[in-house]
């Protein structure tokens, strides 16, 4: 064989060939100029036993620095439980891709249907699906629900206080789905009513999206903004980071039409940014108009439990042109996951864990603005993020602090640094960074 790994034979290749019309491979790419074809040779290494390639990667894994990390911005440093990963290696969790064969899928079809029930719970919403990929995309698949629930609207207004990252793919999904975007206007860190409310009243909004907490981690009064829509005939849509909605106040609580996130925070490693789980949560009236899958639980013919998909006819098999989207085969590995620590963790866990992120967050603002070369650049309440402006050099702290093996935040684009802080930092590390201050030097 020419070529080792394909699995076309030679008499293959000739019949392809002489179907296009062509006698050879070279023939075949003849339109392609001499000069950007490349002839040398492939730089691949010869093969290796297992050992040899165990060694290579463990060489290369100790490069990476490992640093005490209060960055955030969406992606959090929170507490995995070490049973996790054993758990989901059980072969009744691994079957391949969507479970549309019920009676060989019931392992997955149970999880999936437990993972809704948690994040219904967890939200205070009606209904749940489990095929979000991240909470960027999440939160624009809720975007695109709203103008299909909507009909005639295409106008959704996001608050400037929106994840950065969040609302650039919004950006992305409506330049290509004609949907329009507006920012509505934040006052003092938060988002602004007034300003909503006069978008809302020039009509044809079908979606307004909130964050909570929000982008520079304030927790926001939403008190009036499910009347505004609901009075305008807009869907109210809140994207919330997952863990803290065990001691927060739910977007069921707060009129929400649709809840979304990110499920990361619930126990899920950083993993140098994916793969995570976004999470979609709405109103049992809206379910015709969610996306992806929804696991039901029926009964067989033998009257015991059994595990189906439902209403799959909006997307996957028939009336595809009315679906609002066809994301339907997620990572739902990480649903599993987020399932398995939520039942570990159990609701007094979650809670714990929130609220030493809240403790420690706080406790390490109140010493940052003790040193005089800190203050907060909004006076808002905060759960476990908060956003500070330094007077000292940026780049300095920076340096020193990852020298010592701290990464002190996240660098927004204002110049001002984002901190956040979850249950897995400690008191010592906490008083360690801020020790560090003193090394920085050139404080004004």
């Amino acid at each position: 064989m020419t070529y080792k790994y394909f699995p076309h034979t030679e008499s293959d290749l000739k019949a392809m060939l002489e179907k296009v019309g062509v006698e050879s491979l070279d023939d075949l790419y003849a339109q392609i100029p001499e000069n950007i074809r490349f002839k040398g040779d492939y730089e691949i290494p010869l093969g290796a036993s297992e050992m040899e390639v165990r060694q290579t990667f463990e060489l290369l894994g100790s490069k990476n620095k490992q640093l005490t990390c209060f960055a955030g911005y969406g992606v959090y440093d929170h507490y995995s439980p070490s049973v996790i990963p054993n758990l989901l290696s059980r072969s009744e969790f691994l079957t391949s891709y969507t479970p549309y064969q019920a009676e060989i899928s019931q392992g997955t079809l149970h999880y999936i249907f437990e993972y809704q029930s948690m994040m219904a719970e967890l939200t205070g919403m009606d209904i749940s699906n489990a095929s979000m990929y991240d909470g960027t995309t999440a939160t624009a698949e809720a975007m695109m629900m709203a103008v299909a629930a909507g009909k005639k609207a295409n106008k959704v207004l996001v608050s400037e206080t929106l994840n950065a990252n969040t609302r650039q793919v919004l950006d992305t999904y409506a330049l290509h789905q004609g949907i329009e975007l507006e920012t509505i206007a934040e006052k003092d860190g938060v988002t602004d009513l007034a300003d909503l409310q006069t978008r809302l009243a020039e009509g044809g909004v079908a979606g307004v999206i909130v964050q909570q907490p929000n982008a520079c981690g304030i927790i926001e009064d939403y008190s009036g903004f499910a009347d505004a829509c609901h009075d305008n005939k807009a869907l109210f849509i809140m994207n919330s980071v997952a863990a803290d909605l065990a001691v927060l106040k739910t977007p069921g609580e707060w009129g929400a039409d649709i809840a979304v996130g990110d499920g990361q925070s619930l126990g899920i490693p950083m993993q140098f940014g994916g793969p995570y789980v976004g999470y979609m949560c709405c109103t049992e009236k809206l379910i015709r108009k969610m996306p992806g899958r929804i696991v039901g639980m029926t009964k067989d013919n033998k009257n015991q439990r059994a595990f189906v998909l439902t209403l799959q006819a909006r997307e996957q098999h028939i009336r595809r042109q009315k679906a609002t989207s066809n994301i339907c085969s997620n990572q739902s590995l990480m649903a599993l996951w987020v399932t398995v620590y939520m039942s570990l963790m159990g609701k007094q866990g979650l809670k714990e864990a929130a609220e030493l992120s809240y403790a420690g967050a706080h406790y390490l603002c109140d010493k940052l603005l003790a040193t005089g070369h800190f203050s907060l650049v909004y006076d808002q309440p905060f759960f476990n993020e908060f956003l500070v402006h330094y007077d000292g050099d940026m780049d300095k702290l920076f340096s020193t602090s990852m020298m010592n093996g701290i990464l002190p935040g996240v660098r927004m684009t204002d110049g001002g640094l984002l901190i956040a802080v979850t249950e897995k930092r400690t008191k010592e590390e906490i008083d360690r960074f801020v020790d560090l201050l003193p090394l920085v030097g050139g404080l004004h």
